[in-house]
């Protein structure tokens, strides 16, 4: 049909508007008094457009200055470790404060008083960190200095690592970092006397005799070329002791690791050069890993050739292995797979020499349900172990569930060892800010060829608030045993918070650790094993006293200009056992973790692993995951110590990061 002429068309809408004028303008009068009503219209504002909620009058918030804040507490404990008694009395101080000229300045700092020596006499002892991050240079440059108790730095390019682990030493001294971000420098320095990290609930220091020295720096070759050279030396060397800690030893090591990367978007290749020299004798290491991005696969794949005795600074790594591995994995909407498989060779003839595959696979069958699993293979000579797991997750009305079976098999020489535990995790749906996971397990576990141990475990994680003024959140672990090795096993660990006031908590805290045991299931030979030590009974009542206070124009809208929007960030770390990201009860929290906020702002985890960033503009930030403080062999792999996380007005946004290990 042809279309009307224009004036026909014009002619059409005139009409229709003389006619729907009067019915639009009855709509628009008050049907009962026959009034004009102003006509509605939907009203949308934007996020970061929403004036932030008026705060408290009761609280008296002081809105005047630069965002600050601080936390000041009081604690007592009584604690109970083996045979011996001993109480501990303590405060802790975590604060930050914004700066015109000088970015922003952190504090964590704790002073400890304990009787738990031979004489049980009283003994002072403490920690202190005092960072000061964001400030910014002429030339774009930006710098990041740390005085007190640290962790040795290293370059980016270092930390990026696949199939090997690199820790960092702790000390107490001054660390110095300086980035330009255009020409891609990165300049690092540290020095300082040695030490572990003590104490049950306060976190003390104990200093060494030794001393660490640390040189590090990073810069661009060219567009796609980047290169990082770092030297530490320490005089002595971290190492277990009979109650699950580490104490250090006197000798001395030195190493040197040079590093360079090509990275094109879809491809990428690292180099690695490492050479140590100390008491142990002299090594060297090399290795690369390479990256290849293909639509929906990827690949990664490498080689690598690491003598006996190669060290970095205090704690051990992979070594006496030469070989390649090679990963594919593949990522769909509903399909996710990966395998592997390793090559090694003991250059010595004292480790491990053979075979290693792995394979996983998680396929998302419904909207509610998704099946996967997982299987590692080693294979040395006559030796052969497979370790198997299948999982099924599950959402309903009741949460979220998963239903996994786990087995371990080891054939050779003259021994051979059985292992097998079915756990069922379920994450029950809670109102908005609160959380409850249950998990049941049971399982025969087999050790070092003894007879196979039967073991039940009953755990539970969470918190909940009861009533506006009293919360309670932790972990609840028990396990029983029977069989050749019986044993009772409970790891409690509860807070009960009650605000007595505004600004001011009183927090009691019942911990409880014994019957710890290694997992069976975990067979990568390249995995830096740690000796298992039957822990002692460790039992502690603690009771706090905790004041807060935070003040300023955007206080604590942090990374938000003044008057803000806010929201906040909540989230934890944890020991990410079955690898599949969701922090279940069964699994043990990662405490004293620094965590960042747009790599300024800085806490540290609680013994539950949990940290918050309470008052956040809203818009996109960053949260980063520092693995310093994280138990061998544990680590963050470079997709999981970085986050993006966006804040809604009024709203918490939740990020848990798991660590995990190789399988």
């Amino acid at each position: 049909m042809a279309a009307a002429p224009p004036h026909r068309r014009l002619a059409a809408s005139i009409a229709a508007a003389l006619l729907f004028a009067p019915c639009a303008a009855l709509a628009a009068q008050d049907p009962v008094t026959g009034e004009e009503e102003e006509a509605w219209q939907d009203q949308v504002i934007a996020p970061d457009q929403l004036a932030p909620l008026p705060p408290d009058e009761s609280e008296g918030f002081d809105a005047t200055g630069l965002p600050r804040s601080f936390r000041l507490e009081a604690l007592l404990s009584r604690t109970e470790r083996g045979d011996e008694t001993f109480n501990e009395g303590g405060i802790t101080f975590s604060g930050f404060r914004e700066t015109e000229a000088y970015g922003n300045l952190s504090l964590d700092a704790s002073l400890i008083h304990s009787n738990r020596n031979a004489e049980g006499e009283g003994a002072i002892g403490g920690i202190a960190t005092l960072w000061q991050r964001g400030l910014f240079m002429g030339g774009g440059w930006r710098g990041n200095n740390g005085l007190g108790v640290l962790n040795t730095p290293a370059p980016d390019l270092l930390r990026e690592q696949f199939r090997f682990f690199l820790p960092s030493v702790p000390f107490a001294g001054a660390s110095t970092e300086w980035r330009q971000s255009e020409r891609g420098l990165q300049l690092q320095a540290a020095l300082g006397r040695a030490g572990v990290f003590e104490g049950a609930r306060v976190v003390g220091f104990d200093l060494a005799d030794g001393n660490v020295g640390t040189l590090g720096a990073q810069w661009k070759w060219s567009r796609h070329w980047r290169g990082a050279v770092s030297a530490l030396a320490t005089d002595g060397r971290l190492l277990p002791d009979d109650l699950g800690g580490t104490f250090y030893q006197d000798g001395r090591t030195e190493a040197v690791h040079f590093a360079t990367g090509w990275d094109v978007g879809k491809h990428a290749v690292n180099f690695n050069l490492q050479s140590s020299d100390g008491d142990l004798g002299g090594a060297w290491g090399a290795w690369a890993d390479a990256r290849w991005q293909q639509g929906r696969f990827t690949h990664r794949y490498g080689v690598f050739n690491l003598e006996p005795a190669l060290a970095w600074g205090a704690q051990p790594i992979a070594n006496d292995s030469r070989g390649a591995y090679y990963r594919a994995a593949y990522q769909h909407a509903r399909w996710n797979w990966s395998a592997g498989v390793d090559r090694i060779t003991s250059i010595s003839g004292n480790s491990f020499d053979g075979w290693y595959g792995t394979g996983y696979a998680r396929y998302q069958a419904t909207a509610s349900t998704a099946y996967g699993g997982n299987l590692a293979v080693r294979r040395s000579g006559s030796s052969e172990t497979l370790s198997g797991q299948w999982f099924m997750d599950r959402a309903g009305r009741w949460g979220v569930s998963r239903l996994q079976l786990e087995h371990t098999s080891s054939r050779g020489g003259d021994q051979g060892d059985d292992s097998w535990r079915v756990t069922l995790d379920q994450a029950l749906p809670m109102r908005r800010g609160q959380r409850l996971s249950l998990s049941a397990a049971y399982g025969e576990l087999a050790y070092d060829g003894l007879p196979a141990t039967g073991v039940a475990t009953l755990s539970a994680y969470g918190g909940f608030d009861i009533g506006s003024r009293l919360t309670i959140d932790g972990t609840a672990r028990w396990n029983r045993s029977s069989g050749g090795d019986d044993f009772r096993g409970t790891d409690l660990n509860l807070n009960l918070a009650w605000r007595v006031a505004n600004r001011w908590w009183l927090v009691a805290t019942i911990y409880e650790n014994q019957g710890t045991r290694r997992s069976p299931f975990i067979i990568d030979p390249l995995a830096t094993e740690q000796p298992f030590v039957a822990l002692p009974r460790d039992r502690a009542v603690f009771l706090s006293l905790r004041y807060e206070r935070e003040a300023g124009t955007s206080a604590g809208v942090l990374g938000g200009a003044p008057g803000s929007a806010f929201g906040s960030i909540a989230g934890s770390v944890f020991l990410d056992e079955n690898g599949d990201g969701e922090r279940a009860a069964s699994e043990l929290p990662a405490s004293n973790v620094t965590v960042l906020l747009d790599g300024r702002y800085s806490v540290r985890t609680d013994s539950q692993g949990n940290f918050e960033f309470p008052r956040v503009a809203v818009g996109a930030h960053t949260i980063e995951v520092v693995p310093d403080n994280l138990p061998l062999p544990w680590f963050l792999d470079e997709q999981d110590d970085r986050r993006a996380v966006e804040v809604q007005v009024r709203e918490a946004a939740r990020v848990d990061v798991g660590a995990r290990r190789q399988r």
